[in-house]
């Protein structure tokens, strides 16, 4: 798990590569054309990228990009003052420096968010938690300045005690939290972005544009499809931080597609790697062959909470859970120099296996 802070920006930035066709054809001035329009931005300390497809003729002007920008930026400003541990007039920043363990008052969505986050904890048996903050931070992977050693035996097990799922509470009607213990913490950079991609996807289509692909630091959400009926093309990078090429390319219809990995952020120490990965059970950084997990799932928000609770887990008990949940994952393992990929039944019949990887344009 991760905070939404800057640091973790080249994490999670490219672990999907977005790949795309734009087919304008050639028409009359009186027929609808479509195309696909493109803008990018930066939030919640990584960058975004949107595409939807438009239509316009001679007599339907094309739409106004800048002011479709401007109610993306706008969205996605009122989420992090909800979501963001940055910003400390946020909700949750507010939620985390209060004191008191009566119920505290916060938006709908904040309180949808947690609910989702505290159900993903309960049924990954805690491989994601969303009171972890602590340790992540300790660990030097969260707004503090980064470690280039591991923290004492004494302060892994202080920040042990101040987490636990358990210890946090959520109601929608009044929405609002609350804790068991005064110092819990509760980042949501695990799942914040994902909840991001899926309101701007609703952005988009309430705004009319039912066909459209919303990128937040790799993670993905499409709708319908590219002119012609084409799919969104998704790729999924290789893990490795020397380079920016791809494992995989898919072909999505109305799916997320999110990544976990931990070979981007991370520090080494008498030669052992520590990843941004905690295992809230342990309070350490996780220690497997297992490199990156994708994870498609009909909202982004899903997709991202249980992309970073099976890193958690790891390759052989992350996929055996896959399996009895039927789960679309997609796991990298790392042997040496060598990535073994391990798709789930699930994963296999929803994508294009065959779609051979490409190398990234960037």
């Amino acid at each position: 798990m991760t905070t939404l802070a800057a640091s973790l920006f080249s994490l999670r930035h490219c672990l999907l590569l977005l790949v795309f066709v734009v087919l304008p054809g050639c028409q009359s001035a009186t027929e609808l054309r479509q195309e696909v329009l493109h803008f990018t931005g930066g939030t919640m300390g990584t960058s975004y990228s949107v595409r939807f497809v438009a239509e316009h003729s001679s007599e339907n002007p094309p739409c106004d990009l800048d002011a479709i920008q401007q109610r993306v930026d706008h969205r996605l400003g009122e989420i992090n003052r909800m979501m963001s541990t940055y910003d400390a007039e946020s909700e949750i920043s507010r939620f985390n420096q209060y004191e008191a363990t009566d119920w505290f008052p916060v938006s709908a969505e904040t309180a949808q968010v947690v609910e989702f986050a505290l159900r993903v904890a309960v049924d990954s048996l805690g491989a994601f938690d969303p009171t972890v903050g602590p340790v992540v931070n300790l660990w030097g992977f969260g707004p503090e300045k980064p470690r280039k050693q591991p923290p004492s035996a004494d302060e892994i097990a202080a920040a042990l005690l101040r987490i636990g799922h358990a210890k946090l509470g959520v109601r929608s009607n009044p929405p609002a939290l609350r804790k068991s213990n005064a110092d819990l913490y509760v980042d949501l950079s695990a799942i914040a972005k994902g909840f991001g991609v899926d309101e701007i996807s609703q952005l988009l289509s309430e705004l009319g544009y039912a066909n459209s692909m919303v990128e937040i630091g790799g993670e993905v959400r499409t709708r319908g499809s590219k002119p012609g009926g084409e799919a969104w093309r998704i790729g999924v990078e290789k893990p490795d931080s020397r380079s920016r090429s791809l494992q995989r390319v898919f072909q999505l219809h109305d799916s997320a597609l999110a990544t976990s990995g931990d070979y981007r952020n991370f520090f080494e120490h008498e030669g052992v790697r520590y990843s941004h990965t905690i295992d809230p059970a342990t309070a350490r950084p996780v220690q497997h062959k297992l490199a990156t997990v994708s994870v498609l799932a009909d909202s982004c928000l899903e997709a991202d909470a249980l992309a970073t609770a099976l890193l958690v887990m790891g390759d052989q008990k992350g996929y055996d859970w896959c399996v009895e949940r039927k789960v679309a994952a997609l796991f990298l393992i790392r042997y040496d120099t060598q990535i073994e990929e391990r798709m789930t039944p699930r994963f296999e019949a929803l994508t294009a296996r065959n779609q051979p990887a490409v190398e990234s344009e960037q």
